[in-house]
């Protein structure tokens, strides 16, 4: 049995090929990036770079497929890697256990990929990589905030300077405007205002293993995540079968 007659059956023998050759670089692998990596591994992408610092921790496990009572304390990318290749064995994986940041961001867009998929929660870090995949030409499909939100019809792909309602995509958009990026990011944000019933427990702050800041957690739903995850992959796929850009 092939194990992708359903997509060849759907999308035809030159658009599988073109993604069993296509090579993607996903960028935080957790509620979003998880839920997209799977849904590219799933559907042929023949090259997967995954890139992560963090390990899984007990709070991950309502929203992240990676995370398991059986996974906590591993490390995302490893986990990542192990899944995608039990999917589809034929994928070629690059797991990379690093933090964005000022020094590490050329290496991690070497070799050039097709597509760089932006899952990142780090304000910082997010904007780092998509100046750098910009100026390198690249195609970006980056999330905007999935927490805070329960209303999966209010979630939609544009370009970053469509977006409206987003705090995380203006403070985006302002840092990248400060930088002359105006044009080249595609974007799955939500419409719906965020919303939190109960202020953040302290016990649920956490940061990255000695790196980078503490960050403040946001209420989250299982299925929002992973329905930017899967809207992610959709633009991305369509991308790489040269189907442009979706409505």
């Amino acid at each position: 049995m092939r194990w992708f007659a359903r997509t060849e059956q759907l999308l035809g023998p030159e658009r599988l090929g073109q993604l069993s050759q296509a090579r993607v670089a996903i960028f935080g692998l957790g509620g979003v990036g998880s839920f997209a990596c799977e849904a590219l591994a799933r559907a042929g992408v023949g090259h997967l770079r995954l890139v992560d610092y963090d390990c899984v921790n007990a709070t991950n496990l309502n929203r992240q497929l990676f995370g398991l009572h059986s996974t906590i304390g591993q490390a995302k990318v490893d986990l990542a890697s192990a899944r995608v290749l039990d999917i589809n064995p034929a994928c070629v994986t690059d797991p990379r256990r690093i933090f964005i940041n000022p020094e590490t961001i050329d290496g991690l867009l070497e070799p050039e990929v097709d597509v760089v998929v932006d899952a990142i929660d780090s304000l910082s870090s997010k904007v780092l990589l998509l100046e750098a995949a910009v100026h390198r030409g690249l195609r970006v499909v980056s999330s905007m905030g999935a927490g805070g939100r329960l209303d999966g019809g209010q979630v939609f792909c544009g370009e970053l300077d469509e977006t409206r309602i987003c705090p995380l995509a203006r403070v985006v958009r302002q840092r990248l405007h400060r930088r002359e990026i105006r044009t080249g990011i595609r974007c799955v944000y939500s419409l719906e205002p965020a919303q939190n019933r109960l202020p953040h427990d302290l016990r649920d702050v956490g940061a990255h293993e000695g790196t980078g800041r503490e960050r403040t957690p946001i209420g989250t739903i299982s299925y929002l995540p992973a329905l930017f995850g899967l809207r992610v992959a959709q633009e991305v796929i369509a991308m790489l079968t040269a189907e442009g850009t979706t409505p």
